[in-house]
């Protein structure tokens, strides 16, 4: 049976905290909380946490190889963001045509390329949906399905032959051959469901191909293996579990963004540490980020 301590409370109290990562340079956490447009930092070492105002809602973001700047999606697409001075260069807005659309979760992959899906906030047309696209190295914009609600779960197997997805509302994970060349995907398959009032949320692969993925609505992050089978089920003090990260020097810390969205008085009255960030130790071994560029 699988051991987890809880070594570390940040007390944040975002409102929908989203794609926690750990940065190898400086030894932190990174994340955002979307709806209050504010980007964190919190250093394991000495226990401080930083916060950043922004220009507009911080979906998800990546660290740049080359870059001290952080390469962002905002709610309306991609964009440079630097933490020194607060200027913001935009990209690309790939859905600025697409009024209710905004960016959600994402990820470089180990090629380099920045990854972000959308979501549909607010529906205006019977034919809206979101999509999931690709910004490679050359800032070049590709679409690669579309059809989606809410993107979730963007990771990728060690070997890059596998990448895997969510579309929240459908309660499940798929999984599709990736060509980590050209960045092409094929042959999806079902590879997790989650049941009716648990969606799929944020996720990350370890470094023996267990998919672990934070689970909205259902107060607990689980461990699949590469098959697809229920490996193990950590239990979270909040129901809305959003995404997950390994970090620390030996990457066996496991950082976990929460939410207190939609929350009524007697929810978080019971869960009042709902929209915090946990951090556990495992005996588990996380994968470094990868890194644009």
């Amino acid at each position: 049976m699988a051991t987890f301590e809880l070594i570390d409370t940040v007390s944040c109290a975002n409102l929908l905290g989203e794609g926690v990562q750990w940065n190898h340079q400086d030894e932190c956490f990174w994340w955002t909380d979307i709806p209050s447009s504010k980007l964190y930092r919190y250093c394991i070492s000495d226990k401080q946490l930083s916060t950043w105002d922004l220009p507009e809602r911080l979906c998800c973001f990546a660290f740049a190889k080359n870059d001290a700047r952080i390469l962002a999606a905002f709610e309306s697409g991609f964009a440079w963001f630097d933490v020194a001075n607060g200027a913001l260069e935009w990209i690309a807005k790939p859905e600025a045509d697409i009024k209710g659309n905004r960016s959600n979760d994402g990820r470089c992959d180990r090629q380099g390329r920045f990854w972000m899906g959308t979501t549909v906030e607010q529906r205006n047309t019977p034919e809206q949906n979101a999509a999931l696209y690709c910004l490679d190295q050359q800032f070049s914009v590709s679409k690669h399905f579309s059809g989606l609600m809410i993107s979730n779960a963007l990771c990728w197997s060690p070997d890059s032959r596998k990448l895997y997805h969510a579309d929240s509302p459908s309660h499940s994970i798929r999984v599709y051959d990736f060509d980590a060349q050209t960045g092409e995907l094929s042959n999806p398959e079902i590879f997790a469901h989650t049941e009716i009032g648990v969606e799929p949320d944020g996720a990350c692969v370890d470094a023996e191909g267990f998919v672990w993925n934070a689970q909205w609505g259902g107060s607990r992050v689980v461990r699949y293996s590469a098959s697809g089978e229920k490996n193990l089920v950590l239990d979270m003090p909040v129901s809305q579990a959003t995404c997950v990260a390994f970090g620390g020097k030996d990457f066996n810390l496991l950082a976990v963004t929460s939410a207190r969205v939609g929350l009524s008085d007697a929810a978080i009255a019971q869960q009042p540490q709902a929209g915090n960030l946990f951090i556990f130790k495992t005996e588990f071994t996380g994968l470094p980020e990868a890194w644009f560029g």
